[in-house]
C-alpha cells in the first residue's frame, strides 16, 4: 500500500481556532491619546499589527502541525514461506490457436493469479520444446504482464513437448521448503517429442512432492486422458476435462478451492515521522518574530 499523509493527535489543530477566536475578542484596551496626525499613526500601527499577527498565526499553526504529528504510514506486508507453491504449465503449441484457446486460458489464468495472493506462482510454457518464463515468485503482476506478450509460436508450433514441461516444471520446487506444492498442467494435445520420458518426469514429480492437476482441453480425441489421469493419479492429485469456456472457469475454480491457503502474510505498519519539518518552520519564525518585534512591529 502506497504511503499516505495522517496525524496522530488532529485535535491540536483545535489550538489555530482558539487562537483566531482570541484574536478576535481577546486584544488588550489600551488607553486613547488625541494628538494631530494620529489618523496617519493608526493606519501605520494597523499594518504593523497585521503582519504581527500574521507571524503569530504562522507560529501557532505551524507548532499545532507539529504537536499533531504528521506521518506517512506504509502498510509493509511479509511473505509467508509455508504458503502454497504453484508452478502453471501451460500448452502453446499450434492446436491452441484454434477459436482462441490460448487467449481464453490466458483470461482465466489472469483471475485464477488474482485470487491467490499470499503464494508463490511460476510459470512454464511449452511447444516444441519447454522452457521456464517465470521462476516461482510473489510478483503475479510480472506474471500477467508476461502472459499478454505471450502467445502461441513462441515455442514453435509442430511439437507437444508435455512431458519435458512437467519435468523442467518439477524442478523449479527442487529447492522449495514449502509443504505445499502443485502444477496445474493444461493442454490440448499429446506428448510427441521424446525429449523426456513420461516415467522420469513422473519421478521428478513424486521426488519433490508435488501434485499434479491435469486439464484437457478440447475434444476427447485432441489429448491423451489416460496420460493426464495417469500424471494426476501418481501426483495425488486430479485430472479435468474442460470443453468450453466456462467448464475450464469452473475446473480453475475447482482447483482454487481445493488448495486454499489459509495461510495469510503477515503484515505491519511502518510509520516515518516528519513533525520536525513543522517545528523548525516554527522555530525559524518565532526567530524572526522576535526580531521584528525588537525593531518596532506589534
Amino acid at each position: 500500500m502506497s504511503g499516505h499523509i495522517v496525524f496522530e493527535y488532529p485535535w491540536w489543530f483545535a489550538a489555530i481556532v482558539l487562537f483566531l477566536v482570541c484574536m478576535r475578542f481577546c486584544k488588550p484596551k489600551n488607553e486613547a491619546f488625541l494628538f494631530p496626525g494620529a489618523p496617519l499613526l493608526q493606519k501605520a500601527v494597523r499594518k504593523s499589527s497585521l503582519v504581527s499577527d500574521i507571524m503569530k498565526l504562522f507560529i501557532v499553526s505551524v507548532f499545532a502541525t507539529a504537536l499533531a504529528s504528521p506521518v506517512i504510514r506504509n502498510e509493509v506486508e511479509v511473505r509467508n514461506d509455508k504458503g502454497y507453491e504453484i508452478s502453471l504449465i501451460m500448452d502453446a503449441s499450434g492446436s491452441m490457436e484454434e477459436n482462441n484457446k490460448f487467449g481464453i486460458v490466458k483470461q482465466i489464468v489472469e483471475d485464477f493469479l488474482d485470487k491467490r495472493k499470499h503464494d508463490k506462482i511460476g510459470l512454464t510454457i511449452f511447444a516444441d520444446f519447454a522452457y521456464v518464463a517465470v521462476p516461482l515468485t510473489y510478483d503475479k503482476a510480472s506474471i500477467k504482464r508476461l502472459l499478454r506478450r505471450i502467445d502461441v509460436g513462441v515455442a514453435g508450433k509442430q511439437r507437444t513437448a508435455l512431458y519435458e514441461a512437467l519435468f523442467l516444471s518439477s524442478n523449479l520446487f527442487k529447492d522449495s521448503k514449502s509443504k505445499n506444492k502443485i502444477a496445474i498442467l493444461l493442454t490440448d494435445g499429446m506428448d510427441n517429442t521424446g525429449t523426456i520420458p513420461l516415467d522420469v518426469a513422473i519421478k521428478t514429480v513424486k521426488k519433490y512432492g508435488i501434485r499434479v492437476y491435469t486439464i484437457g482441453i478440447g475434444n476427447p480425441g485432441d489429448f491423451n486422458a489416460q496420460v493426464l489421469r495417469y500424471i494426476a493419479q501418481e501426483s495425488g492429485g486430479k485430472f479435468f476435462v474442460a470443453n468450453s469456456v466456462q467448464r475450464l472457469k469452473e475446473v480453475y475454480d475447482t482447483i482454487d478451492r481445493l488448495e486454499k491457503s489459509e495461510i495469510k502474510a503477515d503484515k505491519y505498519v511502518k510509520k516515518a515521522y516528519y513533525f520536525q519539518y513543522p517545528l523548525a518552520a516554527g522555530l525559524l519564525m518565532l526567530v524572526l518574530y522576535f526580531i521584528y518585534r525588537q525593531r518596532g512591529g506589534n
